[in-house]
């Protein structure tokens, strides 16, 4: 009855890969309603569980891609891969309206800049005192550092190693996480509690996932604000991050 089952589930791994997720992410919610009283998002609870799950699955079979490199779960690797995640950055774009993002007028906009370029220039900071020294590098890494989605897509642009892109996708994981968990907790020192502060706060923090999920924890009516920027910023900090900003590393750190 196992080897079947085993079968059925080799035969239809993306399928399988969907049920795990959503296992998951209701596993994930339920812990954040139930022991956390919704301070911690379940989306935050989510990814530490992945984190997790995919340390267990590299252990347990000694390979390099986490929990699909058991059989069963091998479709993991292809929802979890650049095609999905392609198309995932395409979908969040298609939701935004560059007429909402004018309601935040011009604090909004500079929010956006200066949330890439300052995410950015921490990201590089972190990578330079770690001993990374080449410009290629210490791009990804910076870009990784504003969104999760950004570090790839510049790392690929730009020719970096597989390793340092999977810092990035790290430091940015790190960035979403902090912020689902943090958010909640500094919305009232920050006066995080209008549309206008959130667009602008969407837009400093830029990591869709995170503003999203700490806004929900935060004020739920605060979220669609809050990700509209979020979005803009990661389709600004693809734009910047292997070009303009690479430029300029380069030209920094040869």
């Amino acid at each position: 009855m196992f080897e079947t089952l085993s079968n059925v589930f080799i035969e239809n791994q993306l399928i399988v890969s969907f049920a795990i997720v959503g296992i998951t992410m209701y596993i994930a919610y339920v812990i954040s309603n139930k022991l956390t009283k919704g301070r911690i998002h379940g989306s935050a609870i989510a990814i530490i569980i992945g984190l997790l799950l995919a340390y267990i699955g590299g252990v347990t079979t000694g390979g390099e891609k986490g929990l699909s490199d058991i059989s069963i779960f091998a479709g993991i690797g292809l929802m979890g891969g650049g095609m999905l995640r392609d198309f995932a950055i395409v979908a969040t774009a298609f939701g935004a309206n560059f007429d909402e993002i004018k309601k935040a007028g011009l604090n909004g906009i500079a929010s956006l800049f200066i949330g890439v370029i300052l995410s950015f220039i921490v990201g590089v900071a972190i990578a330079f005192a770690f001993g990374y020294s080449d410009a290629v590098s210490l791009t990804t890494i910076g870009a990784g550092t504003a969104t999760y989605i950004v570090g790839p897509v510049t790392g690929a642009a730009i020719g970096a190693s597989s390793e340092v892109i999977t810092i990035s996708i790290a430091a940015g994981l790190v960035k979403s996480i902090l912020t689902m968990i943090g958010t909640p907790f500094i919305a009232k020192y920050i006066g995080l509690n209008n549309p206008r502060t959130a667009m602008v706060y969407g837009g400093l923090m830029g990591t869709t996932s995170g503003v999203a999920g700490g806004l929900a924890a935060t004020d739920p009516k605060l979220v669609p604000y809050g990700a509209v920027t979020a979005t803009f910023y990661t389709g600004l900090g693809c734009l910047m991050a292997p070009s303009i900003l690479f430029l300029i590393t380069r030209a920094l750190f040869g």
